[in-house]
């Protein structure tokens, strides 16, 4: 008797194993409305990890499918909200680079730089994405001169301009902590707009909760464990000790 109940339990785990894997094989050579509807339910239930697979075998089975276009900004739409933005960027550059035409391609360009302005929380964590995300809004005004983004685009990148001059305020504090005057000098300097009045700008003050751990750009409460060497270097202060090097050199 126990030797029946065990093969019957081992046909039983056989076929489901089977009926699965038949399952699987058959998520295969569908139409395009499949995936489609499959991305649409996905992002509605919200699983986005399931709707960019499906998303995968769209593009992969029917790459001139028309219903792509629409499946491509639904999901940089939708991993934007989900606040998913390197995500969203990416499904943005797709839709940019295959199926925008002039009008599109600006809409989108303008979202690209919405995800990576909306992934900048804390402008003093990320130095190259402040930078990259005021380079493209530059190109943006440039290439889109009479866009009707022009407003927000504007106001986003004067706060990326703060946030950047604020970081770098930051920096030069801590070089001044460690006796390098001349790069705190040199990141003090790194303000290149002439139209924003840097004497009327605050530094942005932290909540307390991050505060504990982030300083106010000054000083922080693990201050004390900081050595008083000279242990922080950059690009810049290595160059001004080369320079210095070499003039102590030519006067030997």
């Amino acid at each position: 008797m126990k030797f029946k109940t065990n093969i019957f339990l081992l046909t039983l785990a056989t076929l489901l194993f089977f009926s699965g894997c038949a399952k699987e094989i058959q998520e295969h050579n569908k139409p395009a409305m499949y995936w489609y509807s499959k991305i649409i339910k996905s992002v509605s239930e919200p699983d986005l990890e399931k709707a960019d697979e499906y998303y995968a075998s769209l593009q992969g089975e029917h790459i001139g499918s028309p219903l792509l276009v629409e499946a491509t900004m639904i999901l940089a739409m939708a991993h934007m909200r989900d606040e998913e933005y390197l995500l969203s960027e990416h499904f943005l550059n797709e839709y940019i680079k295959r199926y925008a035409n002039l009008d599109e391609k600006e809409a989108a360009e303008f979202m690209k730089i919405k995800a990576k302005y909306m992934a900048l929380p804390n402008p003093r964590r990320d130095q190259a994405l402040i930078k990259e995300a005021i380079m493209e809004g530059e190109n943006f005004k440039k290439n889109y001169p009479n866009s009707i983004y022009l407003p927000v685009i504007n106001t986003m990148v004067t706060r990326l301009y703060l946030g950047e001059a604020a970081l770098n305020e930051s920096i030069a504090d801590l070089y001044d902590r460690v006796d390098k005057s001349k790069s705190a000098k040199y990141y003090r300097e790194l303000k290149p707009q002439p139209w924003i009045n840097w004497n009327e700008v605050d530094r942005l003050n932290s909540p307390w909760y991050r505060s504990w751990f982030e300083g106010d750009g000054t000083s922080s409460w693990y201050d004390f464990l900081i050595p008083d060497t000279k242990s922080v270097v950059s690009r810049n202060s290595n160059i001004d000790e080369t320079k210095e090097l070499g003039q102590n050199n030519e006067t030997k």
